[in-house]
């Protein structure tokens, strides 16, 4: 667990670090924090996936730093296609999302960590470093959290909301509980409103909801549930 490990020391060649995160803020405040390690340079950013990969692939990126929510392609969508560039970056996920619902996701796709944005910046250098040398970086709490989800999976299927829904159907049921409508979810995700509705009905279908009412207030009541407290 990275909470017990020693503090990484200096990388020995300095890696080469994208950052993707569609506020300018944040994006901003990584890339100078960044940019003030000796053995860590930022060989670009971007606000959204289609404009981070097209730059990867003119050139490549040890370290990949991307945030999850992006407008039109999510983030586990741009760490999955990451994958068939070569070499492959190693991606590291930093987000406001609770780690306990899309840490394991990040990490299916092909992410080698995750940090919470609320985290300091010395553990956000950390996890870089640890990504940049092929080392996963999670928190203590996920990595026992993970140890008793795969040392149970015999017992059965994960029956969590988050465990029912695709990537896709996650982000689209996160969004209408944060009481955006369809056209505004077709919008910010960048698809048609024919296809959200259509993931509309496969949640339904999995959480076992009757109407839109239903899945309305299971998303309110869900997204209230993963509500995170303010970064610091």
């Amino acid at each position: 667990m990275n909470d017990q490990l020693p503090k990484p020391a200096l990388l020995t060649q300095p890696a080469r670090v994208f950052v993707v995160d569609d506020h300018p803020l944040v994006r901003d405040s990584l890339v100078t924090l960044i940019g003030r390690q000796p053995d860590l340079f930022v060989c670009g950013q971007a606000g959204d996936s289609a404009t981070a990969f097209a730059a990867m692939l003119r050139e490549p990126v040890d370290v990949a730093v991307v945030d999850i929510s992006l407008p039109g392609e999510s983030g586990l969508e741009l760490i999955k296609k990451m994958q068939a560039l070569s070499p492959v970056p190693r991606a590291l996920v930093i987000s406001m999302h609770d780690e306990s619902t899309y840490a394991e996701r990040a990490l299916r796709a092909g992410a080698e960590g995750y940090v919470m944005k609320h985290e300091t910046t010395d553990k956000v250098i950390d996890a870089i470093r640890s990504v940049a040398r092929g080392v996963p970086y999670v928190s203590g709490l996920l990595a026992v959290q993970l140890a008793k989800k795969y040392a149970g999976a015999r017992a059965g299927a994960d029956l969590s909301i988050a465990g029912r829904l695709s990537d896709r159907e996650l982000e689209i049921f996160r969004l209408i509980g944060r009481g955006c409508e369809t056209r505004r979810i077709a919008h910010e995700l960048r698809l048609s409103m024919k296809t959200v509705q259509a993931h509309c009905a496969n949640i339904k279908d999995k959480l076992g909801l009757v109407n839109a009412t239903e899945l309305i207030r299971e998303a309110v009541r869900w997204a209230e549930s993963q509500e995170d407290p303010p970064a610091g």
